[in-house]
């Protein structure tokens, strides 16, 4: 096992796209940390400069206590998970668990022991002699994580892994690499586009736009404190609910005022961002996770704040009731919202009314229809504040 840290790595390639830019991260001895991000936000590279697959055009990488910079991959003591499992065909499951142990020339009963061993751990004993075809993707993966563990490396690196396996597989496969992985407590970096893998595995998620480190910390962190607009699109599904509010006051205290009504900041909420009234009078983003509202009738605190809105659609999930309807206030719109309309395909999709849709996370017991009229409660205890024109969190 060993720490990685990254000094201001960069990666600038001949035709002079950056494509990593001054990148720095401590990961701990056993950690398991994630970056996450859209297509072409750097995360791979990322992975493979670590891996010694893409030189690094400056800054220092360290594995352990060596300093790797020039080091060939073999010489860095990792192994690596590929999207593509990278599966031997012509050979069995055994044989290709114990590939790189066998060009090492290791002792042949050393050998079978380490790939006894991984194979329990995944469950692949009775597979052991099944060649690649034979297998499931769950399985073949199981085999590409075999491969790795018998290694004993320093460092496991895991490049999207769980793509090409549907829904139900990915969830399970989930839950099992972040076992083995607390399981063998090594160093783990595993890269995805899949914010939920992020949150529900890493010890830390970082999360990447166009090269650069936006945000660094526990998913949960994340999640409840968003540096900026785009940590706050991206992380969370659906992404967090915004509108383009108005700050005003209102005696000592600070009002935000979006969709119709009038939010009176909690004076808790207003001490943690003390920045907001320096805004009065200025347009901010107000940010509202789905989970945040609630239908009004149901709700246990009538003080809470409220918009009136028409219902535009409903999908029932069982456990909730996703609400979509819209609110008449402007959309935010600046370089991080233009990001993550990119990344999700929605840029070209004209807005349906004059403000934009909104998605609250309603009780079953809720008896809404499309069409009907409703009021959503907000707790205003959750509200988020960004600034439009820099995009970043409002606080100090």
């Amino acid at each position: 096992m060993a720490e990685v840290v990254l000094d201001k790595v960069n990666k600038q390639y001949d035709n002079g796209f950056h494509a990593v830019k001054d990148l720095s991260i401590d990961i701990a001895d056993g950690e398991f940390i994630v970056l996450v991000g859209p297509s072409g936000c750097g995360k791979s590279t990322a992975l493979r400069m670590i891996a010694g697959l893409e030189d690094i055009s400056t800054g220092t990488l360290t594995i352990g206590d060596r300093v790797v910079n020039t080091l060939s991959s073999r010489e860095r003591d990792i192994a690596m998970v590929f999207q593509s499992y990278a599966l031997y065909p012509h050979m069995s499951v055994a044989d290709n668990i114990a590939y790189g142990l066998k060009i090492r020339r290791m002792d042949k009963a050393a050998i079978q022991e380490r790939v006894k061993r991984a194979a329990d751990m995944l469950e692949l004993g009775p597979l052991l002699d099944r060649k690649p075809k034979q297998l499931s993707g769950g399985q073949r993966q199981r085999v590409a994580m075999g491969r790795a563990i018998v290694r004993e490396p320093q460092v496991f690196l895991m490049d999207e892994p769980l793509s090409n396996l549907d829904a139900k597989l990915r969830v399970q496969m989930r839950a099992e690499i972040a076992q083995v992985q607390r399981d063998l407590n090594v160093t783990t970096i595993y890269v995805t586009h899949d914010q939920t893998e992020a949150m529900t595995m890493g010890d830390r998620v970082a999360l990447m736009k166009a090269g650069v480190l936006q945000q660094l910390g526990a998913p949960q962190h994340l999640y409840d404190h968003p540096d900026n607009i785009f940590v706050a699109g991206f992380i969370g599904s659906p992404p967090m609910n915004m509108a383009v509010g108005r700050v005003g006051r209102s005696g000592s205290g600070v009002t935000v005022g979006f969709g119709g009504a009038t939010v009176q900041v909690p004076e808790s909420v207003a001490s943690e961002r003390p920045a907001l009234a320096s805004y009065d009078g200025r347009d901010v983003a107000v940010g509202v996770r789905s989970e945040d509202m609630e239908d009004a009738s149901l709700s246990r605190d009538p003080g809470r704040p409220r918009l009136t809105t028409t219902v535009s659609l409903t999908e029932a999930l069982g456990s909730e009731i996703v609400v979509h309807f819209p609110v008449e206030a402007a959309r935010v719109v600046t370089e991080d919202t233009r990001a993550l309309e990119e990344d999700a395909g929605t840029e070209d999709v004209p807005a349906t009314h004059a403000g934009n849709t909104w998605v609250a996370s309603f009780s079953p017991r809720s008896r809404v229809r499309p069409g009907d009229t409703v009021e959503i409660a907000i707790d205003p205890e959750r509200l988020h504040f960004f600034d439009t024109e820099t995009g970043l969190a409002i606080r100090d």
